[in-house]
């Protein structure tokens, strides 16, 4: 018989996005769902990025649960991108979670993924994690516009079918609240004053030490989760624990959009929506190499104007929206 336990998952991708929009963040959600009322799962947080994605599972098949998972968004991303292969590491990351202080860090980091990268001020402000599906009607949040029925299956992973009681906002991503067990989760933080403090603390070494002296299970930490997470920097991690957002940053969903919508059709004579991936790789390489140039001018300011104009991406970045 298979142990039931908690776990904290992390799939991640060194050499490419995952997730190259708003819609593809959404289907990787629902993806995550399907796989997990398929296995009969308990999903308690998630957080999706667009190199990786974290959440917090009680399962007795974590190998299936991550396999149906893979499949189903591995065979979306490959049919929208004209693209094969397998997508993300082939290996995941799992750590099993018990104790309060162990589910509490846990839940903090799958929770807090868009501050600890810097891609909003609060937890609240990342739009593609299950922030904002837990105490909603105490902390005032109204539930977004819902889809129609009929629509439902076009925001879904190919034949895969999904309650009906699990309404599907407008913009196509399965309501987490429908999909959690938002019930136990709000348990553990005990009230939303409690909840509020956790999302806005620091993290420091206190938080870790109550973890092993709870049991003998690894920590959870920074420094042990994202350790192969694409361009990942601990001290810039902490800093973002504070809210500093570098607005001048370009996200990844901006330069994949900028990617796929503009530069692809007008470079290289293709119609909107061509996929990168039918542009060779040597074209792609030096069309990496023209946008890293541009960038750099841009940056020290001699008055180039244009896409990077008070915007910044790094070469590691430009690659992997790249594929290369």
């Amino acid at each position: 018989m298979n142990k039931t336990a908690i776990y904290h998952v992390c799939l991640s991708s060194h050499d490419e996005v995952m997730f190259r929009s708003a819609a593809d963040l959404n289907m990787g959600f629902n993806c995550l769902a399907a796989a997990a009322l398929s296995t009969e799962s308990r999903l308690f947080a998630d957080g999706f990025m667009t190199t990786h994605y974290h959440y917090l599972v009680q399962t007795t098949s974590l190998k299936e649960l991550m396999y149906r998972c893979r499949y189903a968004y591995a065979r979306y991303f490959n049919e929208k991108y004209h693209r094969s292969g397998r997508l993300g590491e082939k290996f995941y990351f799992s750590l099993e979670i018990s104790g309060l202080h162990h589910t509490i860090a846990a839940l903090n980091y799958v929770i807090r993924q868009g501050l600890h990268h810097g891609l909003a001020a609060t937890s609240f402000g990342y739009p593609y994690c299950s922030a904002n599906a837990y105490f909603r009607s105490d902390l005032g949040k109204a539930c977004p516009p819902l889809m129609r029925e009929c629509n439902r299956y076009k925001y879904l992973p190919a034949n895969v079918k999904v309650p009906a009681t699990i309404r599907m906002s407008t913009d196509g991503a399965l309501l987490r609240e429908d999909v959690l067990d938002v019930a136990w989760v709000e348990q553990n933080y005990i009230s939303p004053r409690s909840f509020l403090f956790q999302m806005s603390k620091v993290t420091d070494e206190k938080d870790i030490q109550k973890q092993k002296d709870e049991n003998s299970l690894p920590p959870v930490t920074m420094e042990a989760i994202e350790t192969g997470v694409p361009d990942f920097s601990l001290k810039e991690a902490k800093d973002f624990e504070y809210g500093k957002v570098n607005r001048s940053n370009m996200t990844d969903l901006e330069l994949c959009a900028l990617i796929d919508g503009q530069l692809i059709p007008k470079l290289f004579k293709e119609k909107p929506g061509t996929s990168l991936y039918l542009i060779p790789e040597a074209r792609r390489a030096e069309l990496c190499e023209a946008l890293w140039r541009k960038c750099r001018e841009a940056r020290w300011g001699n008055g180039t104007k244009g896409v990077f104009a008070n915007k910044f991406v790094t070469e590691f970045q430009l690659r992997r929206c790249l594929a290369l």
